[in-house]
């Protein structure tokens, strides 16, 4: 592992020493999970994340507490839904400005164009050409909806 960190793992590592000194508790929770999802992933693959691997990190910890969210919401669970929307919006900090649909939906008409793609069947091409620009600034989910109606018409 080399001695230097990617810049967003060094701005988390500040944000811990704040919420530190702040004795922000909560926040510090959230952070402290980050940290440790990053490490956790360093350790076993044996390898250091640059920011794109921490960003895609940073996304399945954001899908977990949407699905969270979506399932406290349902049970009534408020006071569990609220944890939720706090520790997202802690998370969404670190990640990308999100894209707006109009780039989305450029972004995956040049893909079509790159892959060649022309039936539902190549939308495997065409996503792993989209999947590393969008990851964390656009959900992948309605993304790969765009991909297979632009396919199917």
């Amino acid at each position: 592992m080399s001695a230097e960190s990617s810049p967003l793992k060094v701005t988390i590592q500040d944000q811990v020493k704040t919420a530190m000194r702040a004795k922000d508790r909560d926040r510090l929770a959230v952070l402290r999970q980050i940290t440790a999802s990053i490490k956790q992933f360093e350790i076993d693959n044996r390898e250091d994340l640059d920011d794109d691997g921490i960003i895609t990190i940073l996304t399945k910890m954001c899908k977990q507490r949407r699905d969270s969210l979506s399932q406290f919401e349902e049970a009534g669970r408020n006071d569990l839904a609220e944890i939720e929307v706090a520790e997202l919006a802690i998370i969404a900090e670190f990640m990308p400005e999100a894209m707006s649909d109009d780039d989305i939906a450029k972004a995956v008409a040049d893909a079509i164009t790159e892959s060649g793609a022309t039936s539902p069947r190549d939308m495997g091409s065409v996503m792993t050409i989209l999947r590393p620009k969008l990851q964390g600034r656009a959900d992948m989910g309605p993304v790969s909806g765009l991909v297979k109606a632009a396919l199917t018409a």
